[in-house]
């Protein structure tokens, strides 16, 4: 009853908003219609979403807001399936609702606002199939049509969400294709201004006539200090903002998983998985069966297996098919199969693609060598938030006990990220040195991003002569895993302490 009473509260302010003398676009209506179309958009009800669009259309055939809302319902449903065939199908989509909005009323804010949704939604949509240049070409387009947009109506708060992800995306954006080809263009980003934009509005917009955009502002938020600014205030953040979504919402139970997922909230990640809205009404979102897998996972728990396998039967796209499979090899691992672990290790080599970074990472570890079970186990325990656990798994062990090269600088660099998340600087400080000084010369991550992490404890505690030095040296070093996004994050580290 109170969600029942806030939407209708929310609806007749909306509704007075777009009434209003000064917002009164004939062809640009975003009336209770498509209102509830949107929500339902961003709850992931997305069959229910395109029956509200289709009676839309039988109604008010000329509203521009129409194409608008089919390009969200193909935008999650991509993000959702994962599926490369899908994507190629419906790319061509674009055009035609550009087309659809370019002739209308000039005198909107939504005419350019809606022009440029639709070209950054696919250009973050491309971005995962390697069309570095097509999306490039995306980003410039949608940052001048909100840039002009925010010149003729800077009143109309929504230009600072698509400014904020393009400015918070390109600003800490790994060296690549895309990164060079948005150079060429002249167009650069600011990850603190970025983040400084999106976090006004989500502190704001519930007080304004814009509340209806909120649950919007804040997925790509949380997409933003989860993803792009790995910050340290991503889960307060993210549980703070995603609080007032509705708990129908799908989208809120993936919003708030993956950051508990990935910031060490690891039991709390697998209450709102396993609790999370479920039901026909909600679009097919198999990635949350390996988020949920991977977080049984993470406190050793074997039965995140059949999370996993369930994941590669439900799942119709192309990504984490490669993760998923190493995953179960190191289920197998735990178990004691090594002819298992063996099996699921020529699926990751054989099965699936490398679009996404996961999927690159676990076809470099099939192609490396059995990891030991030690450090398996303290990396997944790292990775739950278990450290004292992980520390115990690995304080029975000595560094002389794991061979010099590879194994020897895991045991350093693990155990220097456990003290570390347990507010043990000294210790931290000492082991993220011995990775380094064992490690710099391999092509495993560990020495970088011991060197990086190194940075951000000096950084915390203000000690920037000793930070600068770090970060620098996580630059220096090359060849090695996830060189990108070290070197990325260590830049970012070096103009925070400037």
């Amino acid at each position: 009853m109170a969600e029942i009473k806030s939407f209708c509260s929310r609806l007749s302010l909306f509704i007075l908003f777009i009434t209003a003398p000064t917002a009164v676009f004939a062809n640009f209506d975003f009336n209770a219609n498509c209102l509830r179309a949107y929500q339902n958009i961003f709850e992931l009800k997305l069959n229910t979403a395109k029956a509200l669009i289709a009676n839309e259309k039988k109604l008010n055939p000329k509203n521009s807001i129409i194409p608008l809302l089919e390009n969200y319902v193909d935008y999650f449903h991509l993000l959702t399936t994962e599926s490369k065939a899908d994507f190629d199908q419906l790319k061509d989509n674009k055009s035609k609702r550009l087309d659809q909005i370019e002739g209308d009323d000039k005198s909107s804010p939504y005419y350019l606002y809606a022009q440029a949704e639709i070209n950054l939604q696919w250009a973050l949509i491309r971005g995962r199939y390697g069309e570095y240049f097509t999306a490039a070409r995306e980003i410039k387009k949608a940052n001048g049509l909100l840039q002009e947009n925010t010149k003729k109506f800077p009143g109309f708060h929504l230009n600072s969400k698509g400014l904020g992800v393009i400015n918070a995306f390109l600003g800490n954006l790994p060296d690549g294709m895309l990164k060079s080809t948005l150079a060429t263009f002249g167009i650069k980003g600011n990850l603190q201004a970025g983040m400084n934009m999106l976090d006004n509005l989500a502190e704001n917009l519930p007080k304004s006539t814009y509340e209806p955009f909120y649950e919007e502002v804040v997925f790509y938020y949380v997409f933003v200090l989860n993803d792009i600014a790995h910050s340290s205030n991503a889960y307060q953040k993210t549980m703070k903002y995603t609080a007032r979504m509705a708990d129908s919402s799908l989208l809120k139970a993936y919003l708030q998983a993956a950051v508990c997922a990935k910031t060490g909230h690891n039991a709390e990640a697998i209450q709102i998985l396993q609790n999370r809205p479920s039901g026909n009404y909600y679009t097919s979102f198999p990635y949350l069966e390996l988020l949920t897998g991977t977080a049984m996972l993470n406190k050793l728990d074997v039965s995140a297996a059949t999370y996993f396998n369930r994941f590669l039967q439900q799942n119709k796209g192309v990504n984490y098919i490669k993760d998923a499979n190493l995953h179960l090899a190191w289920v197998s691992l735990l178990k004691g199969d090594t002819g298992a672990y063996s099996g699921f290790i020529a699926k990751v080599k054989n099965n699936g693609y490398v679009y996404q970074e996961k999927d690159k990472q676990a076809l470099n570890e099939a192609n490396g060598p059995i990891p030991d079970l030690t450090l398996l186990k303290a990396r997944l325990l790292f990775d739950g938030g278990y450290y004292s656990k992980g520390v115990e798994v690995l304080s029975a062990r000595k560094a002389e006990d794991f061979s010099a090269g590879r194994d020897r600088t895991e045991y350093y660099y693990r155990l220097g990220r456990l003290y570390d998340d347990l507010g043990k600087d000294d210790a931290a400080l000492t082991n993220y040195q011995l990775a380094i000084s064992n490690g710099k010369q391999l092509k495993y991550y560990f020495a970088a991003n011991a060197a990086l992490q190194m940075g951000k404890v000096y950084e915390k505690q203000k000690n920037m002569a000793k930070a600068r030095e770090s970060f620098n040296t996580a630059i220096q070093m090359k060849n090695h895993e996830y060189e990108s996004s070290i070197e990325t994050q260590a830049k970012a580290g070096l103009n925070r302490i400037k």
